[in-house]
């Protein structure tokens, strides 16, 4: 995987007044949730095979559990199996306190993991994350990319530690394998 990916915002507030024809930046209900992830997918199958989709909550309202269901876990699940229609990679912009309870709950339901912005903390990593998961994630958001060499040295951890928590990231697809070396999805983004 040699090419760039394609960073492609998609605004969840705008996406749910086209799909469900609401006037509301509310993402509640299951049937609003499926319709979201949908228009979500179809924006994905026009990008190509290559993608970071920023899912831009900033405009967002309400969200509740049953549609982060929906429109954030469904959607990581469906680009995580091995028969995925392309390969994306997501990142949640945007997310305000609001947000990232019900976010939270249902990516750890699903041993799932989300590389997000938060409105006052900038980048974290929400979900199942492992403390070693999360050390790696951070030091690779610091340094854009690195070998897991590179990281069992900078963080003075075991290289079996490291691989590990570098393959369950790689796993839930919360950063991106290329060839020797793993890349942080926030240095792709810009």
């Amino acid at each position: 995987m040699n090419s760039r990916p394609v960073p492609h915002s998609i605004d969840l507030s705008a996406l749910v007044r086209r799909t469900v024809a609401s006037l509301y930046s509310h993402l509640v209900t299951r049937p609003t949730g499926h319709a979201l992830r949908l228009g979500i997918e179809s924006q994905i199958s026009e990008l190509g095979r290559f993608c970071v989709s920023v899912l831009d909550f900033t405009q967002v309202v309400v969200l509740d559990y049953s549609c982060a269901d929906e429109a954030v876990a469904k959607l990581i699940l469906r680009y995580q199996r091995e028969d995925r229609p392309s390969d994306a990679y997501f990142v949640a912009r945007g997310l305000a306190e609001q947000h990232v309870e019900p976010i939270e709950e249902v990516l750890a339901r699903h041993d799932l993991a989300l590389v997000a912005e938060l409105e006052d903390a900038g980048f974290t990593l929400l979900g199942n994350v492992a403390d070693s998961e999360r050390a790696v994630w951070r030091l690779l958001h610091e340094v854009g990319a690195a070998s897991p060499q590179e990281i069992s040295r900078q963080l003075d951890a075991a290289q079996a530690d490291v691989d590990t928590a570098l393959a369950g990231l790689a796993r839930r697809r919360a950063l991106l394998k290329r060839d020797a070396t793993y890349v942080s999805l926030t240095a792709l983004l810009s």
